[in-house]
């Protein structure tokens, strides 16, 4: 895996789409995490990746040191 951690804020939040990514988007969105939607929602509810914020009504993001710790995590697994 890539050294992606220095594309990641040292504090802020992070939205979905720049987390797993986005091809459709214009430019593409390159991921930081490769998984799917779908997994990285049933690794969030299992407690595999950390919880989102919810930053109003219909709006949820993750904490940037918190999606940091998790690509060093991964990066060291692999």
């Amino acid at each position: 895996m890539p050294n992606t951690t220095k594309q990641i804020p040292e504090i802020g939040f992070i939205k979905l789409p720049a987390i797993i990514g986005n091809p459709k988007s214009k430019p593409p969105i390159q991921p930081l995490i490769p998984i799917s939607r779908t997994s990285w929602l049933d690794g969030v509810k299992s407690g595999k990746f950390p919880k989102p914020v919810k930053l109003g009504a219909r709006s949820v993001a993750w904490k940037a040191e918190d999606i940091r710790a998790l690509v060093e995590r991964l990066g060291g697994a692999a």
